[in-house]
């Protein structure tokens, strides 16, 4: 079969097992018995719902992983996957169901046993939902072989760029109380939503802070996303939560901007962290980093968001983002990525696992 038709073929079944994060055992198991087509049984490990794949040995040669997560987030979608055109449409077609067609591909077609590399697939569930969730963090405990790769490239949808390093992200609930009353003598109360006023207006005055690593540029934002608060429509409201998302450049900690956001509140309301997740590094000047981005890739840029690249980095892994889905279909409805693109990657990712490193 043409590399065309099957990387299509594969990306369609793979999009008709829904995988919504937390189910995402029917979409391992079907995964698990494609790879031992291939490989023998010792090659491949299971945990939980992940798997952990010696795709060849090669001791001594450079250690390369290829990271994929199986789940999806619950997107509405009309029909069952298909194809129009160029387009494959399915839930997870572009984050990241293209990404593992391409990595079981490359399994069945590459020469492993000739491969510059000794080459590692990690297959992995809840990257969709909170950084303690992520089963990713847990089978990096588990197998500390894994510290010792010599780079992780995280098949994220990045339209064939290959994007650097990541963004922390810290998730914090802003609480600010007040005093109920009835809203007909607001005065005899205190309205919770007039304090968040001056917090929010501080927040849309912030600009972007740039900050440059390698010649690579982040910018670090403050984002209010939710807000709740009320207790009915002739009630003074004597609270209001906001939360809000701080994304920080690599080179700072959780902690670092959980303490920035407590100066910037100065005492205004509660501040209570709830998801902390560390950032990535760029590697942008280590030399695989740098053959991967000579191996006919769209452009190298910097990841403006979180991605499991900073797991890897915490590890003392480089890490990179590369992967063929369409970043802007990530989490749309009626979810759709191009065929071209995935072909077009599959070459790139050829063309560098199968070219010695300088």
């Amino acid at each position: 079969m043409s590399l065309e038709n099957a990387l299509r073929d594969t990306l369609l079944d793979l999009c008709r097992i829904p995988s919504v994060i937390g189910n995402e055992e029917a979409i391992c198991d079907h995964v698990e018995a494609r790879l031992l087509r291939t490989l023998p049984r010792e090659a491949v490990t299971r945990f939980h719902h992940s798997l952990i794949v010696q795709a060849n040995q090669r001791p001594g040669l450079p250690r390369v992983a290829l990271v994929g997560h199986l789940d999806t987030v619950d997107t509405v979608h009309e029909g069952e996957p298909r194809v129009e055109g160029d387009r494959i449409f399915g839930c997870g077609s572009a984050d990241m169901k293209s990404g593992l067609a391409i990595m079981l591909e490359a399994v069945e077609r590459l020469p492993l046993a000739t491969l510059p590399y000794e080459l590692t697939l990690i297959f992995y569930e809840r990257e969709e939902g909170p950084f303690a969730d992520n089963r990713l963090g847990p089978i990096l405990e588990a197998f500390p072989q894994l510290h010792t790769l010599d780079l992780a490239i995280c098949l994220e949808p990045s339209d064939n760029e290959v994007q650097l390093g990541c963004l922390g992200s810290v998730h914090a609930t802003l609480t600010f109380r007040g005093r109920t009353a009835h809203s007909a003598r607001p005065w005899q109360g205190e309205n919770a939503f007039y304090k968040a006023a001056p917090v929010l207006a501080d927040l849309a005055a912030r600009e972007p802070r740039v900050i440059d690593l390698d010649g690579h540029v982040f910018r670090e934002v403050i984002t209010p996303t939710l807000m709740s608060g009320g207790r009915g429509r002739n009630v003074v409201p004597d609270e209001l939560t906001i939360n809000v998302n701080f994304r920080f450049a690599p080179g700072r900690t959780p902690q670092d901007a959980v303490d920035e956001l407590r100066e910037l509140i100065a005492g205004r309301c509660d501040v209570t962290p709830t998801d902390l997740s560390p950032s990535g590094r760029p590697h942008a000047n280590n030399p695989l980093v740098k053959q991967l981005g000579r191996s006919g890739v769209v452009a190298v840029k910097t990841k403006q968001a979180w991605t499991d690249v900073a797991r890897f980095d915490a590890v003392g892994v480089p890490g990179v983002n590369f992967g063929p889905g369409n970043s802007a279909e990530a989490h749309q409805k009626n979810e759709s990525t191009s065929l071209r693109l995935m072909v077009e990657g599959y070459a790139m990712f050829e063309r560098f696992l199968t070219t010695a490193p300088e």
